[in-house]
């Protein structure tokens, strides 16, 4: 039995049905021949975007010449009410700037100074799970959320205002389609973006709790009084070319994209990942025996003991990577494969379908974990593998997520089992993330 996957459209379909498709799931909104082809193009009428497929490619234009493929405002555009000018929206000189002073936060040793919060979270984590059907994207969810606050700002997500964050947060993904008009149709800047209502207030929201975190943590910095976490790291360290640090409203932008990505993108590959091992109970039990190892409490060097949790948690992202799409801009004219791209074009690199390339990949929608071992398996995680995308723009916090999903989702196994609850099969769709249509449901039981 395969895992779950999007139905794929027609190969020609109208612009309008294409972009009716494309607002509601931008996975379903794809033809079939996508995980065969190594380029496709699409033409719209105001534009031409091209899917690459082919790891070469892929390369070129994350690892090779970034500087020449920016991140494309179009994409950007449904996620600016929140996000600001955060990492993730930002190119050139600023975004260097904003990674020279994030980059040191997330590195090794950091991460280790970070394990006691996220084993803290594991633990609240298995407290808070009840037995019964459940829908377990909210409880990741939850999970993930309270990684970011203990990592971040030290504090349990049960606290009052990370509380509000989190639920305004929910909130502000249901109203938010993952594109807006200005993604499709070329606006000017003065052109009104036509949000709801209810998405410009949840950001305007969410955006005033973080600023209430952010301007509490800055004064605690400068009273001597701040705890050695990522957000104090963060606020404290400078630029080493101007040796200027992030005011709090630049602090504001960076802690909603932290929280974007660090939460959303754990809540979903952990949501998905238990999904495949209720359907492969022997998996289930191997984790749960390796999961033993937690016994010896919480020392980062458990981390070397969960192998088979780290392969699981791999295949996880494989098959359901929590950013499906990544959209960049050519800056200028281009030749690939021997089609001539004008400047401006969008350039697609999918992680969904170069994870499921079926030219590259051995059962590319089978689940199968052992796949890291084999020879194919190594050279498709070398050169069709981007969970986190690749090359400059890779995410900081990518360590910190293998950290983070392997350490969860042993904990989790430890305490309970998952089972299938009939009837219910999750539909993948693209909300800000590879979320299911109707939730996750699965049975959970104690050990």
């Amino acid at each position: 039995m395969l895992p779950p996957k999007p139905p794929a459209r027609p190969d020609k379909v109208s612009f309008l049905r294409y972009l009716r498709l494309f607002r509601q799931d931008i996975l379903s909104a794809q033809p079939a021949k996508l995980y065969r082809a190594w380029m496709a193009e699409f033409k719209t009428p105001f534009f031409r975007s091209y899917l690459i497929n082919q790891p070469e490619l892929v390369r070129e234009v994350l690892n090779a010449r970034p500087d020449d493929f920016p991140k494309s405002d179009r994409i950007n555009e449904g996620l600016r009410p929140l996000l600001g000018n955060s990492v993730f929206v930002t190119n050139g000189e600023t975004w260097k700037r904003q990674r020279r002073i994030i980059d040191p936060a997330f590195e090794g040793g950091r991460l280790r100074d970070t394990f006691p919060a996220m084993w803290a979270a594991g633990q609240a984590a298995v407290a808070r799970l009840d037995e019964g059907e459940t829908e377990i994207e909210q409880e990741t969810s939850f999970a993930a959320a309270d990684v970011i606050f203990r990592t971040l700002f030290s504090i349990p997500i049960e606290d009052e205002v990370a509380s509000r964050v989190f639920t305004q947060f929910r909130d502000y993904q249901r109203s938010q389609p993952i594109l807006n008009i200005a993604a499709m149709v070329p606006l000017p800047r003065w052109v009104p973006r036509l949000f709801s209502r209810q998405t410009k207030d949840t950001a305007k929201a969410i955006r005033a709790l973080i600023t209430q975190l952010t301007a509490a943590r800055m004064a605690a910095i400068k009273a001597g009084t701040a705890p050695d976490d990522l957000a104090t790291k963060i606020m404290t360290t400078k630029d080493p070319e101007t040796g200027q640090t992030f005011s709090t409203d630049e602090m504001v932008d960076q802690v909603a994209i932290f929280f974007l990505a660090g939460h959303e993108t754990s809540a979903s590959a952990l949501a998905w990942t238990l999904y495949l091992l209720a359907m492969h109970p022997d998996w289930q039990d191997r984790l749960a025996d390796e999961a033993k190892a937690l016994e010896q409490g919480p020392d980062v060097a458990v981390m070397s003991k969960l192998r088979l949790s780290r392969d699981v948690f791999r295949e996880g992202l494989r098959l359901y990577p929590p950013v499906p799409m990544m959209v960049r801009e050519a800056s200028c004219p281009e030749n690939f494969r021997d089609r001539d791209i004008k400047k401006g074009a969008q350039i697609v690199v999918s992680p969904w379908h170069l994870h499921r390339q079926e030219r590259l990949w051995d059962n590319p929608d089978g689940f199968d974990p052992t796949r890291w071992g084999t020879e194919n398996g190594k050279t498709c995680q070398r050169d069709a593998y981007i969970p986190f995308s690749s090359g400059a723009r890779v995410c900081p916090g990518a360590g910190f997520a293998m950290f983070e999903g392997p350490l969860i989702l042993s904990m989790l196994l430890r305490a309970y089992r998952f089972d299938l609850v009939e009837g219910k099969v999750p539909v993948p769709v693209a909300h800000l993330t590879v979320r299911a249509k109707d939730g996750i449901w699965l049975r959970v039981s104690k050990r």
